[in-house]
């Protein structure tokens, strides 16, 4: 017995694919033969399962649940749910070993994947393409694993409500917010998670459904916040949140409509962490404003830039201790009370807990951050051989220059304007590019650097560039 996986699916964070076209119930199949084989060498045994609300997800859940059980690992299911409830079963049960959640995230309805994690570490990059290649030569234990199921959500919204407990919540009677589930996965924890917070809340979409009716749920397109801004704006809201497909990460407004991108979320966390936790490290990653970096240092903390990727932060969490990461995309990770990954219920929790604790609304913290002037995440098509060579030659070319670079993750150059960054896709064949300035001229001049580089590598912008 063997399987070989559509050349497309196996991606750096995650495995991904389009239902019928290159994935299906066999592909579910070998992924739970190969992480459970992994699992049982490592000295593992039990594994959790969920699955968000796509109409697919079902069919790959029974066909996962077969190859783990055929590879000798029991399976507990916890059912439809959030990502981040499959993370908290694989964190806070200790006969737990592993977990894997079946969503597609963001993406379009008819897409399906898994994320995975493995005795408590992200599962990823080599992991994932290690399951191609224990697939391709049928490189899988036998043995019998037994089925059960657990209701934990009732559990894990206990768990949510835990940040509330060191707060008199007659401060928060007043507090208006509202929430946007975008019918998604985190509909019925957020249900359930509003009913119990201090305040009044107002709730949009938490019905589950996999086509998602009303608006696609990636809360970092402006265009899928228009709901949540109307409702704010008619009901006279403090703030609003908003979700992904899968709830592992938040999107936010305040109470004028404006939006809290990702960076700037992290910069009211972080204001709150600091005053309870100096000296802490802060993650970001490399398309953070300056402006995020600058405030982490001028709250005594230690700004570090690293990759994009929930799987490399957390990562990289673990290795410097820190207790607060995040990430543009809207992916933040606590691990000062909570248990560093991504879970965006808990994100809007502690959004409710920073403001209360800083003792300023959302809307007067968001007023008071710098006005920078940014480029939307630019997007282009760059042949797959060609996307990592650009950056290599980029880098060459300004190492021998006077330019303020750092290589972490592509390239972002700093200079007086402000900085530029140009970055590969490790999951899409297209570069990434972004700039930021603190006037219209600057930008101007940093766009110019970035179309300057691109043309010296044969390249050019394109008008398909996406936010």
């Amino acid at each position: 017995m063997s399987h070989d996986f559509d050349p497309t699916v196996l991606r750096e964070y995650d495995i991904r694919g389009i239902i019928g076209e290159t994935l299906g119930p066999d592909d579910a199949r070998a992924i739970g033969r190969g992480f459970a084989t992994l699992l049982k060498r490592a000295g593992g045994s039990k594994v959790a399962v969920g699955y968000d609300g796509r109409t697919s997800s079902p069919m790959l859940e029974h066909a996962l649940i077969e190859g783990l059980n055929a590879s000798g690992c029991d399976v507990v299911s916890i059912g439809m749910g959030a990502t981040p409830m499959l993370y908290y079963a694989a964190a806070s049960t200790e006969d737990i070993d592993g977990g894997i959640q079946i969503t597609g995230s963001h993406n379009p309805a008819n897409y399906n994947g898994f994320k995975m994690v493995f005795q408590g570490r992200p599962f990823f990059g080599a992991d994932i393409q290690t399951l191609g290649r224990m697939a391709a030569e049928g490189d899988w234990d036998d043995g019998v694993g037994t089925a059960s199921s657990r209701d934990i959500l009732e559990e894990y919204v206990e768990r949510l409500l835990a940040p509330l407990s060191g707060i008199d919540t007659g401060r928060l009677a007043d507090l208006k917010v509202g929430w946007d589930a975008g019918n998604g996965a985190a509909g019925p924890a957020l249900e359930m998670l509003a009913a119990r917070l201090p305040g009044e809340h107002h709730l949009l979409f938490t019905e589950v459904d996999g086509n998602f009716p009303n608006h696609h749920p990636d809360p970092t397109v402006e265009a899928n916040l228009e709901d949540l801004r109307a409702l704010v704006a008619a009901k006279n809201l403090d703030f609003g949140v908003a979700f992904d497909g899968d709830g592992d990460r938040i999107g936010a407004i305040d109470g004028e409509g404006r939006v809290i991108w990702g960076d700037q979320l992290l910069m009211i966390y972080a204001e709150d962490l600091l005053g309870r936790l100096p000296n802490s490290t802060i993650i970001a990653d490399v398309k953070a404003s300056r402006a995020l970096f600058d405030h982490v240092a001028s709250h005594g903390g230690k700004p570090v830039m690293w990759k994009t990727g929930h799987s490399l932060i957390k990562s990289k969490m673990k290795e410097t201790g820190s207790p607060l990461a995040g990430e543009m995309s809207g992916h933040v990770f606590f691990a000062d009370e909570y248990y560093g990954f991504d879970d965006a219920l808990y994100a809007g929790v502690r959004l409710i807990t920073s403001a209360a604790n800083l003792g300023k609304s959302v809307t007067d913290l968001r007023s008071a951050m710098p006005a920078m002037i940014n480029t939307p995440e630019m997007r282009f098509q760059v042949d797959e051989s060609r996307k990592f060579a650009a950056i290599d030659e980029v880098k060459d070319r300004l190492a021998k220059s006077p330019a303020q670079v750092d290589g972490t993750d592509g390239v972002r150059v700093t200079t007086d304007d402000g900085w530029w960054l140009l970055r590969a896709s490790n999951t899409q064949d297209v570069l990434v590019a972004r700039a930021e300035s603190e006037t219209e001229a600057g930008l101007e001049r940093l766009m110019a650097q970035i179309d300057e580089q691109l043309a010296l590598s044969g390249l050019e912008r394109g008008e398909n560039a996406a936010h």
